[in-house]
């Protein structure tokens, strides 16, 4: 990743995104290896290869040096929302330039849309993840269950929002259906109709606290963000009431400063959450099972015909959920698969970077001499 020094400033404007003594001691640190100054700033919104980023003088519109691009190794190297940069602004211009990424504390990954195994930043240098389900016909606890995986590989800490209370008449039910799938996971009912469970969120909307909202289209993420904000930041659109799917209000991830000093970062709704390399993540979200697993008698058990098998007396018993266990099996499959695909393209690149420098090896060899 590309690191630059950067200058040590007066925090200013930038405390209401989040800036403190950890991320100016990364400054600090960063500014004792030498070199050109810069400045921190962080980027608040993400257009393709464009970006918003705030600095203490205030916003900027900013790119990627030529260096940077040049130097990235992957497309997940590049600036996302939430990201602190050190950053040139341009003199007389509402412009700057993104030298450097300064090292991230978490990473919301997903696996980019694509036939080309590739990973996609939604969002960095999170706090809080709030996985938003709506107590409607989209409820879905195996979907939360794929949330729950990628927030707990982020290095976030996740938080189950059940939207739309207001519309369910058996909400006590749901709830305590999503906390048996999210052991150690708070679990909240809210609604911005009638302002159920706004007291229950008060604990998370700490000053200087990055918060992300993510979840399905038509869950609620930018009506639950306008409620919390008090005031209209996201348009909304209407769900079709028919199969309770929503259209995507928001097209692009954006950071908003709340009154009280949280910052919430509202990502694009996602019809499928396609998980990337999430091994740590998928054992975390599903730990209930990994914990009956280890009493198995064999160490290696495939929880199959092994005699002694733990997880078997537990689906025999019903203390163990069919359907959680077939949604554990289902997700570590496609995550051993998605490895396989990630090794096999490696491969391929690896392989045709080392025929691109033999080949400039033998020009050079045997290039005629001119002189």
């Amino acid at each position: 990743m590309n690191q630059q020094p950067v200058e040590t400033i007066s925090a200013g404007t930038l405390e209401r995104y989040g800036w403190n003594d950890y991320w100016e001691s990364c400054t600090a640190s960063a500014a004792a290896g030498g070199g050109t100054d810069l400045e921190p700033a962080r980027v608040v919104a993400q257009f393709t290869n464009r970006y918003r980023i705030m600095t203490a003088a205030g916003e900027y519109a900013a790119e990627v040096s030529g260096k940077f691009q040049f130097q990235a190794a992957s497309r997940s190297e590049f600036p996302a929302v939430g990201d602190w940069v050190a950053v040139q602004t341009l003199p007389g211009e509402q412009r700057a330039v993104i030298h450097g990424v300064l090292p991230r504390r978490s990473a919301m990954i997903r696996r980019a849309a694509g036939s080309v195994p590739e990973e996609q930043v939604i969002g960095t240098n999170i706090d809080t993840l709030f996985i938003v389900n709506a107590l409607n016909g989209d409820f879905n606890v195996r979907k939360i269950e794929r949330y729950l995986v990628a927030a707990w590989e982020s290095g976030a800490t996740p938080v189950v929002l059940l939207t739309k209370a207001d519309l369910c008449t058996d909400t006590a039910r749901r709830v305590a259906e999503v906390e048996a799938s999210a052991p150690g996971v708070p679990v909240h009912a809210v609604s911005a109709v009638t302002g159920e469970g706004r007291e229950s969120l008060s604990p998370y909307l700490l000053q200087g606290r990055t918060i992300a909202v993510t979840g399905s289209s038509g869950v609620g993420k930018s009506t639950l963000l306008n409620w919390l904000a008090g005031g209209d930041l996201q348009r909304v659109q209407d769900i079709r009431e028919d199969d309770a799917r929503g259209r995507h209000t928001t097209t692009h991830r954006e950071l908003f400063p709340l009154p009280g000093g949280v910052i919430m970062m509202d990502t694009p709704g996602m019809r499928e959450l396609q998980l990337w390399e999430s091994d740590d993540g998928w054992q975390e979200a599903f730990s209930d099972i990994e914990e009956i697993a280890a009493g198995c008698r064999f160490r290696d058990c495939r929880h199959a015909a092994e005699q002694g098998c733990a997880v078997k007396e537990a689906l025999r018993s019903g203390a163990l959920d069919a359907r959680r266990y077939e949604s554990y099996k289902k997700t570590g499959r496609e995550l051993a698969h998605q490895m396989r695909k990630e090794q096999s393209v490696s491969k391929r690149q690896q392989k045709s970077a080392d025929k691109r420098i033999e080949a400039r090896a033998s020009y050079v060899k045997h290039k005629p001499d001119m002189d």
